[in-house]
């Protein structure tokens, strides 16, 4: 059974910084793309990230130039390193993952950002 599962987030001022962090468990986390998606309330969902299995890394335009992601293989976890962090980046944050034919969700960490 694939899992994952997002912490991390919290209340903090505009300026602060998170970490999300999202543990997998039912796959070969090493062999697979894992990707953030936020969503703000009364708005869809939008990709905020993603971190292909080599390493590689592709982030939204609009937090580019904020946030970062990296992967733990050796824990089964990929993060989300958010700085700089303003009001419109409010919203609920999940972590994905395509694997056996589908996709599979987190349940999502809140992010709250205060001017």
């Amino acid at each position: 059974q694939v899992r994952l599962v997002e912490s991390g987030g919290g209340s903090v001022q505009a300026g602060g910084s998170l970490r999300l962090s999202c543990a997998a468990s039912g796959i070969n986390f090493k062999l697979y793309t894992m990707k953030w998606y936020r969503q703000a309330p009364a708005l869809e969902r939008e990709f905020v990230a993603r971190i292909f299995s080599n390493g590689t890394t592709d982030v939204a335009d609009p937090v580019k130039d904020r946030f970062t992601i990296s992967r733990d293989n050796a824990r089964s976890t990929v993060y989300l390193h958010m700085n700089v962090l303003k009001p419109e980046d409010t919203g609920i944050y999940r972590c994905n993952v395509a694997a056996r034919g589908r996709e599979f969700w987190g349940q999502g960490t809140q992010v709250t950002v205060s001017s």
